[in-house]
């Protein structure tokens, strides 16, 4: 895509901190630094997220994951863990629409990052979560 920033990036059009680089995936650390050593693993074919992948692209990006993902788990012994995230859609607080991964080293409660994650399944009857189970099963296309 002409006006992708990723697209940029994989061209070499535009300067980046590669960390890794195959056929399918180039990582990148991201601009922002959210934590140090915040990643990115990007697909090399432009696809808009997650919603957009066919199996077989999945299965090829996913699978550079765990790699790249130790390789910034162990860069620096103060990381004490990582989270693997992937943003899709706006209201996901997807910024840039070109599927991609974001590893993001944790050293301590307080790195500046965080996810507010809040219990509703009391909300919900025990009939209504059957009803979402079936309804999300039922678009599972094999």
């Amino acid at each position: 895509m002409d006006d992708c920033i990723f697209c940029k990036i994989i061209e070499g059009e535009i300067p980046s901190r590669k960390v890794y680089e195959d056929d399918d995936v180039i990582a990148i650390l991201d601009m922002s630094q959210v934590t140090k050593g915040h990643t990115l693993v990007i697909s090399k074919e432009h696809v808009r997220n997650i919603l957009d992948y066919s199996d077989d692209l999945a299965a090829r990006v996913f699978s550079k994951v765990p790699k790249i993902a130790r390789a910034v788990k162990q860069f620096d012994p103060a990381c004490k863990g990582l989270n693997v995230l992937m943003n899709n859609e706006e209201i996901a607080s997807q910024s840039v629409f070109h599927g991609h991964i974001h590893l993001l080293p944790r050293y301590s409660d307080k790195d500046g990052f965080g996810l507010k994650w809040d219990d509703h399944s009391s909300e919900y009857s025990q009939n209504e979560l059957d009803q979402v189970m079936n309804a999300i099963k039922n678009e599972i296309k094999e």
